[in-house]
């Protein structure tokens, strides 16, 4: 903060000592301090009480003098003291006085000593321009004004009154803007005006404190409490400080420390509507999260679910509660298997929280359960660089794995069977496919559906293959390529022909429909009435 500009100070009063002899000078203050114009000579005889008091009076302001243009304030301050505690009708004393508490940012006790110079001489203009400096460094524009209009009256062309009298316009300008943006929420803007008036009001407290409160709203708690800590060391019992510090605990999550600060505010001021508000709102939040939890516990999901979504209807601005509050009902849906809401939820919690590992360890295992590999490996990279360790680097292998997986024939899915499934369910969900698909069924049928019929024959003799061969199996199962034929074998060679053969019996390689009808009348295709039971034209089904 810039150093404040030093203000103007008084030498109404000026003392030459030679011996016994005092000169005392004409000022704008001598009457009202009992003083006459002119000079008066004492010799040979000591002065009146009175004369030595006001004497020794002038002799500690102009030390104070010296100490203020030296930047000494709190030394100087003492010394106008004294001045005043010797002489206390002087005006000017208390105006200096006041010129020093406004250095030292001391602007109540400033104020009271400036309108007490005006009360001693009220035609004292400077007087009135300080009263007018104090009430504009404490925020108040209105009375500000007040005072400089008297002080206008005596001084008409005064231009530091005519300076004074734009700032405190100006203020209240800020103040009127900062009121327009508040009523539409718009905290940055209110802010913006805020600072614009704290540049004139430099000692306003009330402007601080809803600087920091609106600084609670846009979640900058860290620059919000150190304001209202500032406050607190000079005015340990302000209820309006001690009300936003707590809602910058509250908002933190620390929900029993923002309790003790909202109990304190209202044995300070009971009728503190706002903290009574928040300390309502704070204690149903807590409630509600509570009993979700119970419910979650004791297996009552759907009960759960709602409750937390109550929770979540509380305070939308509880951006760490809210965090927690859809994690929770993210592992609900997720224990109803409603995995999309889970995810959704999860993507919540990180919008709010974005280095919350539970949500995206969450998020990761419903996209792996909807078949969102790519998804999935990108939420355990992101919990890897968040949290690295073991458990998190084993997760994100086996998803890079079954993101491998995902890219290739889905065995399992081709054959309708498990991942579990044993060798006797693959080979009879085998049979099944390759009657329905065998291309000599479809002899007749469009070339396109003629194509979609080979090529499922083909996927399904390929996963009988592999998923029938232990070895093979296992390799599959693992992620790695089946067609690496460094692996020790390949599919892509694989006729689907000679595998229906072997499983239907016939014993002919390069299988041949047509003068060839056992095999086929034993799998299950009946005669087709062109002679010899097979297909016309003696086809040959065989894939390039």
């Amino acid at each position: 903060m810039a150093e404040p500009q030093q203000m103007d100070l008084e030498n109404d009063l000026s003392y030459n000592s030679d011996d016994d002899v005092v000169i005392i000078e004409e000022s704008p203050t001598m009457n009202d301090v009992g003083i006459k114009a002119g000079k008066r000579k004492v010799n040979g005889e000591e002065s009146p009480p009175a004369r030595r008091q006001e004497r020794l009076a002038e002799r500690k302001k102009n030390e104070g003098n010296e100490l203020y243009k030296n930047k000494d304030y709190r030394e100087a301050l003492k010394l106008y003291t004294q001045a005043i505690d010797l002489c206390p009708d002087c005006a000017a004393y208390f105006s200096n006085r006041s010129a020093c508490y406004m250095m030292l940012g001391k602007y109540y006790e400033a104020l009271n000593d400036a309108r007490e110079a005006v009360r001693l001489d009220t035609s004292f203009v400077k007087g009135y321009l300080r009263v007018a400096k104090c009430n504009i460094a404490l925020g108040d524009a209105t009375a500000a004004l007040s005072v400089l209009r008297q002080a206008s009256e005596l001084e008409p062309n005064n231009k530091a009154i005519r300076e004074e009298t734009t700032k405190a316009q100006s203020l209240i300008r800020c103040q009127e803007e900062v009121e327009k943006a508040k009523a539409k929420a718009d905290y940055r803007t209110a802010i913006f005006h805020l600072d614009r008036a704290l540049d004139q009001a430099v000692g306003c407290r009330s402007l601080k404190i809803t600087k920091a409160e609106y600084l609670v709203f846009l979640q900058r708690y860290a620059d919000a409490q150190e304001m209202v800590n500032e406050i607190l060391q000079y005015e340990s019992g302000n209820a309006d400080a001690i009300y936003v510090r707590g809602m910058c605990l509250y908002y933190q999550d620390n929900p029993e420390a923002a309790f003790n600060h909202f109990q304190h505010v209202l044995r300070l001021a009971p009728d503190h509507q706002k903290a009574r508000d928040v300390y309502k709102k704070a204690k149903l939040l807590k409630q509600k999260k509570e009993e979700g939890n119970e419910a979650f516990k004791k297996g009552n999901f759907q009960e759960a679910l709602n409750l937390y979504t109550e929770a979540l209807a509380i305070d939308p601005l509880n951006k760490h509660t809210n965090a927690k509050l859809y994690f929770n009902r993210a592992t609900v849906g997720f224990k109803l298997n409603k995995y999309e809401l889970a995810t959704e939820d999860c993507t919540a919690a990180i919008n709010l929280d974005e280095g919350y590992v539970k949500a995206y360890l969450r998020r990761a295992k419903c996209y792996q359960l909807l078949e969102k590999h790519e998804e999935a490996v990108r939420d355990y990279e992101k919990v890897t660089r968040l949290d690295r360790n073991q458990e998190h680097k084993r997760l994100l292998h086996e998803a890079k794995i079954e993101l491998k997986r995902s890219k290739r024939k889905d065995y399992y899915k081709i054959l309708g069977v498990q991942k579990t499934a044993s060798d006797d369910e693959i080979k009879k969900s085998y049979r099944k496919m390759a009657l329905v698909h065998h291309p000599d069924r479809h002899a007749n049928a469009s070339d396109k559906d003629k194509h979609e019929h080979e090529i499922k024959f083909k996927e399904i003799g390929e996963a009988y293959s592999v998923l029938t061969d232990a070895k093979k199996r296992a390799m599959y199962d693992r992620g790695q390529d089946i067609n690496d034929h460094d692996g020790g074998f390949g599919h892509d060679d694989i006729d689907p022909n000679q595998i229906f053969q072997a499983f239907f019996g016939g014993g002919h390689g390069g299988y041949t429909f047509g003068g060839h009808n056992a095999g086929f009348q034993q799998a299950g295709f009946p005669g087709n009435g062109f002679g010899g039971g097979g297909f016309p034209g003696g086809f040959h089904f065989q894939f390039g």
